[in-house]
This record gives C-alpha cells, structure tokens and sequence, in this order.
C-alpha cells in the first residue's frame, strides 16, 4: 500500500485576531488568522451579533483586499497636468505642511471655500466634527447619493427606516415583502433571516424591476416598472381601507391619525396641527369628546373626532386620509398599466397582507406600560414586514414613495410590534430629537453647529441674508429643503459653475467621483481639469484621500494614502452607524490587525495631524500642542457629551453614567474591545423588546444606556406637519417665502400626506427605463480590483428583456448603442427573462478606466466593462428659464439614478465598450498577471 499521506486537519493560523469586517457596511464580525505575521485566512466571528459566524465572498476575500498591487504606497504631489496622473512621492511632513498652508488662509478669511465630502466611510461623526471645528458649512457624506430618501423619509414618518435604523422580527415575521433591494445592502443579516423564514415556511416577496438575489428566492416576484412602487403601494393602501384592514387601535394610540388639522381656508395656519398652550398637537378624548393633549395621562383618542370651531371643522389626519387614498385614482385598475402590474394582481398583494397581518395576529405574554400610564398584558403581534433600500429611493419621487411604504407599515399596525419591523437602538428617534443643520460661519471659528439635520419648516433652511444658499451643495435650501445628507453628487458642478458661489479647495475621502460615483462621468472629468481665462484651474486645489489607485487619484493635486481597513483604527460608533441589533445596543472597532507596509497613515489619524498643525480648537491643547495623538487617542478620549464618547462600551461609572453607554473615559477601553473580539453589546431587558417609541421601560434604558438625555415619547407622524409648513410659504404664508419659480414645485409635492408624481425621466423618444445594482461580491468599486471577486464578475454584460432582445434582433454577446438624451455608450447584451419587460440593467461599478487599480490595459473591466454613469446627468435638461435644474429629489434632493430612460438598437461589435477613454497613469504601475497570495508552508 502506497497511498498518499494527506493531512485532514492541517494548522490554519499561529494566532487569531479579531476584528469588524469593511468589504461592506454590515459590518460583519471577523476572525483573521494570522501566521507567520501575515494574514493567512478570514472566517466568521460566531460571537458576533451582526453575522454570527456567517460570512461572505467578500469577507473572505479580503486578503486580496488588504494585498492588493493597486494599494497607494506614500502620499503623492501632482506634478503634470491633473488628469495625467503624473506625480511624485513626498513624505508625510511635506503633505500635511502643503494641506496646512492652503487650508489655513481658507479658515482665516473665509471657510466657506473649503468643500470637504467623505463617501462610503463609517467614521462621519468624526469627518463632521473636523469639518465643524474648522468652520466650514460645506461637508457631508455620501448619503445623498444612495439612500438619503428611505432614511428622511423614515425619521419623518417614524424615527427610524430600514437597515441601520431596523430589521424585521426574523422569529415571528410570517410575511416578508421586499421593495427595491438589490444584494450588496445589509447582505449577511438579510441572506440570514430569510433562511430563517424559509425554514419555518414563511413567504417572501420580491418587488423589483429585476430579479435577482433575494428576489430570485422569493416565493413569488412582483416586476414593477421602475419608478411606479409609489403608486403600487398607494393602491394597496387604497385596497386595504376599502376593506376595513387596518389597525384603528394602533392607529388611535400610537400616531397621528386622530390629531387635529386646522380646516379652516383663511386661517395662517391652515393644514397644521390644533395645539394647545403648551404647544402639544391636539386630539378628541374618547371619553369625554373634548380635545385634549395627546399625551394625556389615561387619554384614549378618537379617530372620529372632529372640532368644530368659529363654524369650521376641524378633522383629524385619518379623515384626511381617508378621504385622499379611497378616491377611485389609486384604485388597482385606475394605477395597474403605469405600475407594470396587472389588477388583480395587486388585489391578491393587498389580501396576502391583510390576512397575514389580521388573521394570523398572535400576542406574546410581556406586560408593559405606555408613555399614557396604560399598563398592557400583552404584546399583540402583526407578523408582517417590510424592507427596502435604494431601488425605491433613487427617483425624483423618491421621498414621497418611501413615506408611502412607511405609512403602509404604520396603517397594519406593522411597526415596533413582534412579527413587524423594529427598531435598532439608538432608534427610533422622533426628527425633533436630531439637530438642525447649521450655516453660521466666523473666520476663524468652529461653525456654530453641526452641519446636518432635520428641518421644521422654512426658518430652519440654511440660507444666506439674500436667500442664496449657504452651502456649495445647495442642501437645506428651496431647491432641495430636507436635504437630511447632503448633495455630494452636486458639489463638483455647482462649484465649477461658482453656483452659489466659487470655492477654493475641494477637499474628498473615498470618493470615486472621477467614475463610478459622479452622474455625468465625461463632464465632471471636464470640470475637474477646466481653467479659466487666465488658465487657471476653475476648481483651484484637490486634496484627495484613498487607500487604492482609484481614477479620482488622477485628477488630485495632493493624495493623502489611506490604509486598508486590517491596518487600522476604525469606530462603528453608536453616534453614527452602530452595528445594534433589534434586542441590543451594539458599537465596534477596527484595530490595526497587520501592521503596515508601505507609508500610509489612516485617514482619520491623518486629519487628527491635519487639525492640531491648522491649531482647530476641538484638536488642539490650550498650549497649542495636538489634542490626540491618532484616531485611537481620539475614540477613547473625546466625549461628545458629558459621559457620552465614540464608544460606549467598558466606560468608568461615576457621575456621568453607570459605565454601561454612558461613563467616563477609560484609557483601557480598547483592549476591553480586543478582548471581546471586536464588539460591545448592551441587551434590550425583555419588557423593553417591542413598542419602543412609547414604552417607558424601554425609554427608560435608553437614557440608561445614553441613547437619549431623556425619555423622547411621540406619535408616528402619518402627517408630516414640517412638510405643510413649506406648502404655506409656497403659498405665501410668513416672512420667508421661496423664489417664484420654485413655489409651484414646493406646493405640489412638498404634500404632507404621502403622494406620487411621474418624474422629469418618463418617456418619448427614451422608453426604456436604465438600471443599476451592485452584486453582491461586490461593494461600490472596491471589490472589483480584489484578485479573487474579479474571477467572479470581471466584466458585466446589459441585460435586455426578451421581448426586446427579439424586437431588436439581439443575441447573447451581440452589441448595442444605449441612447439617452445625455449621451450614448455601445455595450455588450445579454438576455434576461425574469426581468420588467420595459426595463434594461447592468451591474454598476465593475466597468474601471484603463490605467486604474493596477489592472492590466486589456483587462476586462477595462474593454467589457462600462459605467450607465455616462448616460446620466447631473442635472435636468435646460427649461429655457436659466435655472439650473438638479436631477434630484426636489424635497431631499437625493440622485435620482433610477430616472434614466434610453433607447437600444443593435450595432456591430467594436473592439472595445464605448465610450473609451485615454488611459490615466497610475502611481503603482500595474500588478502582475498572475496574484498569488500563500502564507507559511
């Protein structure tokens, strides 16, 4: 016997270091085991409350990430032309001694000409703080790009929406439905708690123009038209009333359905909320049919209520509603050829619902008391839930299609109860807790607030004395007054067209907008290499931050290299984007697992240098010394509030707090972290777990935790009065009133009750609509230079329905030109069958610039691959009125991506996808053909 001596068990790693995962915002808990000093292997951490063990492609993958040929290796100063990519490496003093000595000036005379905008880090309270320490009003994430809609949306309406503000109730969800939800978001949890419901025969649904990921294991797939999910779900709303299928007790104790509206035409305060000298909204007491506060102790509501009043009736927001959505124009047949869906079909949706939601309602037997003093003995149940993401948030009609499906949850009763959607701590949030955005800069002072927020009505828009706006992206003004995030999408063009006004320095972290981040990818390359009439850049300097050789390294003047995510300091901090589950408050850290090995700083380590040499108060010592030594000096040591810091775990207790969430500084708390693998959790006491916005044990541990200063009770507002308030300027009301072309706009779709409006998008010579997703290997551009997901998607084919595969005369393979009014590209097709017959997609991100990210010149990215970005614009087409019109959302001015239509012809195959631009130099050169990465024997 000869055989093979195999060894089945072969040793792994000498060590195990354990960290948060970054190939995308779950935010996974990670094992990485190391041998021999290198990373060797990357699995689950099985103690983690996000992934318990599960991990992805992605998660695995990234020690391609953390080794990839495409890493920047030192900072950078342009020394050709910007776009060429022609640079020299400098040293980390000579850097921070450029940045410092154009910032400084700025900060002195006028901080307004600093733009400074992060795209998809997790460190934005700690950007924000920067930027407002320095005093500009110009910063903001990238969250006006992707989901701002769902997320404002859901504040207003409710204190929370989808994904990091909550999940489904995995254990007891009977009826899973999913609008617009590609697979890169929230990947793990959702890949994990639809295996849940498929175990104990819950069903699923996907609405989707596409079906893909979970919409390919979904029991049953809805393939709306792009655009219409608004309308389809105002119907089923339509639907449901009509038939008496919706929780009137719910809705009488835990919104606003049976407050007071002002009825009265002539009044100033027409369509806002009856209050009383307390200012609190009103409602009729059931018992005594007088109005009273709605917080009353021992109040029941009355949904029938009305007021009658210097003979005017005052009705209640149910009767408003009531009145709007049973109207024959949301009826199925009146709504079903502009949704895509038939009917009946939508008839059947809105009786699966209600069944579900009312016949199959059970209680768990947990007593609790409500914010009233009414103690219940059960916890009643409506095993119903929802979940969306940015396919129904990227349209003009975006914000208001979100509030629909909020208010669809809120109508069945669906929400923070079991079998519902709950919240994640530290929501829900009513908008009135969350800070105001601020606009007042001092030359050489912090700004006086911070810089997002959440708007009550017109004196709270950030506006100069002559109305312009006061920050470069024009969010919190009349073009886009809910702006909650920010427009990073506007800020390139809106400072090289100087409208509002010009800026000095453009100052970005991890933000590809160069490619695949920029509607609009030709022009805004244009825009950034544009000078004036003395040749002078229009844009005068570009300070860049990236841990890879991206195509927005190409056209900075100064790279600041950042890290990858194994080697360094990163705080998942409850004051930003928490990683709580449902039961539990939950913070995290990344720590510097491997150690560098090139001259690279982290980011934010980087600013905390930047701002002690620009002497910015909240980074700076009363001697002029720096404050922190590094970000991880920084996450232990700030407090954003008395016992209040970054991280909430493993705190002093004393006189700020018990040390649970909220404490004193403990300079060993990031060994705490290490040592619990990673993480901090706080779990929710069980008489807690449900009803949180009005349960006073819940509110309670809240203020324990340091969630909240104090018990934050309140309604669900089914009525968005702040919404009405902009309608009354439009109208004329008060003192601050919008420009006249933008009054019509504002009045018609700032409507406080939820609505649908076609957008700029539909139709004529463009009746195809055009659409993104990203798969889930990948996460926005990072994964597609990663060695190991690019053999998974190297390059991505539009997929064309068969109908109009068959019209056209294509087959898998041919090529096509896609036109849109913009611009056109020439692409490779593919036919796709479960897919909205009107509809083309493609995969987004995957398409790279020749010379970028280390890839090889023929590489597939490169000569397959392409952008829809090319089709897309920034703005609206010109209306002849000499506006500037943004393709966005008029209420929060978020992207609109998804209102691209085109049209599609076939064309014979070139050599490469067009259009095709010139290759950039890259300062890491190009990898090698073959990646190998083996650690150890």
């Amino acid at each position: 016997m000869n055989q093979p001596r195999i060894d089945t068990s072969p040793k792994v790693s000498d060590e195990i270091r354990k960290t948060t995962c970054y190939m995308c915002a779950c935010r996974c808990g990670i094992n990485v085991h190391m041998k021999d000093g290198k990373v060797a292997y990357i699995e689950g951490n099985r103690d983690h409350p996000v992934n318990k063990g599960v991990l992805c492609a992605k998660g695995s993958a990234g020690i391609m990430q953390v080794n990839a040929p495409s890493r920047l290796r030192a900072p950078l100063k342009r020394v050709g032309p910007r776009g060429s990519g022609q640079f020299e490496e400098i040293s980390w003093d000579e850097a921070l001694t450029i940045a410092t000595e154009w910032l400084a000036p700025i900060r002195e005379s006028n901080p307004e000409k600093l733009a400074f905008f992060t795209g998809r880090d997790q460190s934005q309270s700690f950007t924000s703080f920067w930027a407002q320490s320095f005093g500009t009003p110009n910063y903001a994430a990238h969250g006006g790009f992707c989901s701002v809609n769902m997320a404002t949306a859901g504040i207003y309406t409710m204190g929370g929406a989808f994904w990091e503000f909550g999940q489904p109730d995995w254990d007891h969800t009977k009826l899973f439905i999913l609008f617009g939800v590609a697979e890169d978001h929230d990947s793990n949890p959702i890949k994990m708690g639809i295996g849940k419901l498929k175990a104990r025969g819950a069903r699923v649904i996907g609405v989707n123009p596409i079906r893909t990921g979970y919409n390919a294991v979904a029991d049953d797939w809805i393939g709306v038209t792009p655009g219409s999910d608004g309308l389809l779900i105002l119907s089923l709303i339509h639907v449901l009333l009509k038939a008496g299928k919706v929780d009137l007790d719910y809705l009488a104790r835990y919104t606003n359905a049976p407050v007071l509206v002002d009825c009265d035409p002539s009044s100033e305060t027409h369509g806002l909320f009856l209050r009383d000298d307390d200012g609190k909204p009103l409602v009729i007491d059931s018992a005594t049919g007088q109005p009273a506060a709605f917080d009353r102790k021992g109040l029941r509501p009355d949904l029938s209520g009305t007021l009658r009043r210097a003979g005017v009736t005052h009705r209640p927001v149910f009767h408003l509603m009531a009145e709007r959505y049973l109207a024959a124009d949301y009826a199925p047949e009146a709504v079903a050829e502009r949704c895509g869906v038939p009917a009946a079909r939508i008839r059947a949706l809105a009786g699966e619902i209600a069944r579900v939601a009312f016949d199959e309602a059970f209680e768990l037997p947990i007593a609790w008391t409500d914010f009233r003093g009414e103690t219940h003995e059960t916890m009643k149940g409506r095993p119903v839930s929802f979940h969306s993401m940015r396919g129904i948030s990227a349209h003009a009609n975006g914000f208001q299609t979100c509030r629909a499906l909020h208010v669809l949850q809120i109508l069945l009763g669906t929400v923070e109860v079991p079998g519902g959607f709950r919240f994640k701590p530290p929501y829900p949030k009513p908008s009135e807790a969350h800070p105001k955005p601020h606009v007042g800069v001092t030359p050489g002072q912090p700004l006086n607030g911070p810089h997002l927020g959440f708007v009550h009505g017109p004196d709270d828009l950030a506006l100069k004395e002559d109305g312009s706006p006061a920050r470069i992206d024009k969010a919190f003004s009349w073009e886009n007054p809910m702006s909650a995030h920010g427009l990073m999408h506007m800020v390139i063009s809106n400072a090289h067209a100087g409208d509002p006004y010009k800026i000095d320095t453009l100052f970005l972290y991890m933000a590809n907008m160069s490619w695949n981040s920029s509607m609009n990818t030709g022009g805004v390359m244009k825009m950034l290499t544009d000078t004036d009439e003395n040749g002078d850049y229009v844009i005068p300097r570009i300070i860049y931050s990236d841990a890879y050789s991206s195509e927005m390294v190409a056209y900075a003047d100064l790279i600041l290299p950042d890290t990858t995510y194994l080697e360094r300091h990163d705080c998942i901090s409850l004051l930003d984007r928490p990683i709580s589950e449902a039961d539990g408050a939950a913070d995290a850290i990344r720590w510097p697992v491997i150690t560098p090995d090139r001259d690279v700083k982290g980011f934010q380590s980087a600013l905390c240098e930047l701002g002690a040499r620009l002497k910015l108060p909240h980074f700076t010592n009363a001697d002029g010394t720096a404050k922190y030594a590094d970000y991880a000096d920084y996450i232990v040591n700030h407090e954003r509030r008395p016992g209040v810091g970054p991280l909430s775990g493993w705190r002093i207790p004393g006189e700020t707090g018990s040390g649970h969430g909220r404490g004193g500084v403990n300079p060993e708390q990031l060994d705490r972290y290490i040592e619990n693998g990673g993480f901090w959790v706080r779990h929710v006491p069980t008489e807690a777990s449900y009803y949180k916005p009005w349960n006073t044990a819940y509110q309670d541990w809240a203020v324990e935790t340091g969630l909240y200063d104090k018990p934050l009770p309140y309604l669900f507002q089914l009525y968005v009065e702040p919404l009405r308030r902009f309608q009354l300027a439009a109208e004329g009301q008060g003192t601050r009133q919008p420009p006249e072309h933008l009054r019509a706009r504002i009045r018609d779709q700032l409507d406080p009750l939820p609505i649908w409006y076609e957008t700029a998008g539909a139709g004529g010579d463009y009746p195809v609509h055009a659409l993104t997703q990203r798969p889930m290997a990948m996460y926005h551009s990072w994964g597609s230079q990663n060695a190991w997901l690019r053999q998974l998607h190297g390059h991505n084919p539009l997929y064309v329905p068969t109908a109009l595969m068959r019209r056209h005369g294509l087959s898998d393979g041919d090529w096509a030109r896609v036109t849109s009014p913009h611009g056109a590209i020439v692409v490779p097709v593919m036919e796709m069958a479960a897919l909205n017959p009107d509809t083309v997609w493609t995969w987004n991100a995957i398409g790279k610039r020749k010379g970028a990210w280390a890839l090889e010149p023929d590489a597939p990215e490169a000569t397959k691959g392409f952008l829809l970005n090319h089709l897309i614009h920034e703005l609206l087409p010109e209306k002849g009125d000499g506006q500037r019109w943004a393709n966005s959302d008029p209420v929060t001015g978020q992207a609109a991506w998804f209102d691209l239509r085109v049209r599609i012809e076939k064309v014979a195959a070139p050599a490469e996808s067009q259009p095709a631009f010139p290759p950039i130099n890259s300062p890491v050169g190009t990898g090698p053909e073959e990646l190998e990465w083996k650690v150890g024997k």
